[in-house]
């Protein structure tokens, strides 16, 4: 008899025991459930509305902006892309030629291009706010007729993330801005933190090679020296007289790159090919064409001052350091 009491004391401390659990797994769920919607709470919380102001652009403006911008008019490839990037497509109205990305971009309106800029479209469009290059032209016509408009001329990477911070401020959408931004600080963190101590190949960037004899390169202050250096190369180009130099070849022998990048230019074409420099008569003794040391990267992503700088920073990184980023 004393058995039996005792079997079923024991099974029902096993029934009662097996009920906590699933009771504290139903409270941990819950519990799970209500922090996740006070962090998505928290988030919503934390938007943060446009604020009028006094803003100041590359260009050291102080710009006025009491309203958020309802049409906005993009006179820039990177700019375009750091709209879209915003979630602003909506609010863009016109754009130039040139800008391409997203693909959404390709259905607003065109205004022309730095060479031949159209005030009178932009007139049509009746913009609330304008983001320019550094246009002098396309800025004189929007001086004389008086629009609000801020100038982007990023001198670094550094500063296409402040850029885009200021983007984000002016538009009501600085939460938005902010996390890009800090996205991008995380990915340039990343590679220089991969590459800090390590050897710097020498790299010679081809922008132009049309002339194989006297090819483009990115020299000094342009942004492809500056994300050469963080990741991890020396831009033979780096003591140029100017920012976009033409280099001979003998210049370019002189200086024995170890590696050759080629940036390709829309549809992804470059100006020189493999074959081209390994037919070349001086440019096949060069150690990086006979090592096969040429490599092509996006013009897009390495050029445009907008937010696919850092896959174009990511990129380089691999083609210079291949095995830190394998």
């Amino acid at each position: 008899m004393k058995m039996k009491r005792r079997f079923l004391l024991l099974f029902l401390s096993c029934i009662m025991a097996l009920a906590l659990v699933a009771c504290s797994c139903d409270g941990l769920e819950l519990g799970e459930e209500e922090e996740e919607e006070e962090e998505e709470e928290e988030e919503e919380e934390t938007e943060l509305p446009f604020q009028p102001g006094t803003y100041t652009d590359d260009a050291e403006r102080q710009v006025d902006i009491t309203e958020e911008p309802e049409r906005i008019v993009s006179f820039g490839p990177a700019i375009t892309e750091i709209l879209f990037a915003l979630g602003l497509g909506d609010k863009v109205v016109g754009v130039t030629d040139f800008c391409d990305y997203p693909e959404e971009a390709l259905e607003k309106p065109k205004i022309g291009n730095a060479w031949s800029p159209s005030i009178e479209k932009v007139v049509e469009l009746e913009p609330d706010l304008v983001l320019t290059v550094d246009s002098v032209q396309f800025i004189s016509d929007l001086e004389g007729l008086g629009y609000t408009y801020l100038v982007l001329d990023p001198d670094d990477i550094y500063g296409i993330i402040d850029n885009i911070r200021l983007v984000g401020e002016v538009t009501g959408k600085a939460t938005e801005g902010e996390r890009l931004a800090s996205d991008m600080e995380q990915v340039i963190a990343d590679v220089t933190g991969r590459v800090e101590g390590v050897n710097k190949p020498k790299v010679f960037f081809i922008v132009d090679a049309t002339d194989p004899n006297m090819p483009y390169t990115a020299g000094p202050d342009s942004f492809i020296d500056g994300i050469i250096n963080l990741a991890g190369g020396e831009n033979i180009a780096a003591r140029a007289a100017t920012e976009w130099p033409q280099l001979s070849i003998e210049e370019i022998v002189d200086a024995e790159p170890d590696i050759i990048v080629v940036q390709t230019m829309m549809g992804g074409i470059p100006t020189i090919t493999v074959e081209e420099l390994e037919e070349h008569i001086i440019w096949q003794q060069l150690d990086a064409v006979e090592q096969g040391h040429i490599y092509f990267i996006d013009g897009d992503l390495i050029s445009r001052p907008g937010p696919r700088i850092v896959e174009g920073l990511e990129e380089m990184a691999r083609v210079i350091h291949p095995e830190l980023f394998d």
